[in-house]
């Protein structure tokens, strides 16, 4: 299987992918916008479908521009949203069931006029580790070196603003350009993960995971690896089971992270019923030690 240059190409894409997307989830589960990803990628789907209209005039392959175009109308998507969510006119989830709609109608519509078959669109709604390209790895560890630095390297930030908006405003934090980051960086990881689990199903690739690691850990940080790493594990597992059973990589991918979800949901209340109660304010620090002459007169001081 490793010698095989289409699977390590889509291992290396699914090792990235597992380890961006669950870091750019947790944001989204904190604002409490977990569907955002899934309005994303039916709005990116048009910008695919503009690839092939594009590539189709040019005369040069169609495929080649998918992922740019993916980029493009994913950006100015989640930007839009953003925009809506912030001017408060409309709600949120009016915002995202325009996207849907807007979004698949699109890219149905345009990859039909750009000469597209039903068989290339379910490559790109489901994953396919076919479709992985030189050009497409090379643009897949730029984004998602993108995505790392600004998820970690911003954490700070953009915990506070994704946590209570109103504390980041009182804090002097730019909330607007933390939030279209966070816009951005959401859609930049929807067309990372496109070609290995789907447009449709990348935003369980955000979210289950966040959802298992909050069952294991109390910590925003803590979540965030964790969600990372079980991640990368069902992104490298799905894929390589898809190697040896002609199955839907994204599918199996999904269907894994849910699995783990599901045995973590079962298992941890037992666990949890035997153990010894643990500390419920983990990130604090413990609490106040007294030296050893003063903690002896307090137990004195108790015991008279």
């Amino acid at each position: 299987m490793l010698t095989d240059p289409f699977m390590q190409r889509a291992l290396l894409a699914a090792l990235l992918v597992g380890a961006g997307a669950p870091v750019v989830g947790t944001y989204l589960v904190q604002r409490r916008l977990a569907l955002l990803g899934d309005g994303i990628g039916h709005v990116a789907l048009t910008g695919v479908a503009l690839g092939w209209l594009i590539g189709a005039a040019l005369g040069i392959a169609p495929d080649a521009l998918a992922v740019p175009g993916a980029v493009v109308a994913a950006v100015v998507g989640a930007l839009a949203i953003e925009l809506v969510r912030r001017r408060g006119r409309t709600s949120g989830d009016l915002a995202l069931a325009i996207m849907f709609y807007g979004g698949i109608a699109g890219g149905v519509l345009l990859i039909g006029l750009a000469g597209g078959s039903n068989g290339n669109l379910m490559q790109y709604l489901f994953g396919s580790i076919s479709t992985v390209s030189g050009t497409d790895l090379v643009l897949t560890v730029v984004l998602s070196a993108l995505i790392l630095v600004v998820g970690i390297g911003l954490r700070a930030a953009l915990f506070s603003v994704s946590h209570d908006e109103d504390f980041a405003v009182a804090s002097g934090l730019p909330v607007w350009l933390l939030n279209a980051l966070v816009a951005v960086v959401s859609a930049l990881t929807v067309t990372v993960a496109m070609r290995v689990v789907g447009l449709l199903l990348v935003s369980a690739l955000m979210i289950v995971p966040v959802a298992v690691a909050q069952q294991l850990t109390h910590s925003f940080a803590r979540t965030m690896g964790t969600a990372s790493v079980i991640g990368v594990v069902v992104c490298v597992t799905g894929l390589s089971i898809t190697y040896f059973q002609d199955v839907s990589p994204g599918a199996t991918i999904v269907v894994l992270a849910i699995a783990v979800y599901a045995v973590v949901a079962a298992v941890r209340p037992l666990v949890a019923r035997r153990g010894p109660a643990g500390d419920p304010h983990p990130d604090l620090p413990d609490d106040v030690e007294l030296p050893p002459g003063e903690r002896a007169g307090t137990d004195q001081e108790v015991c008279t």
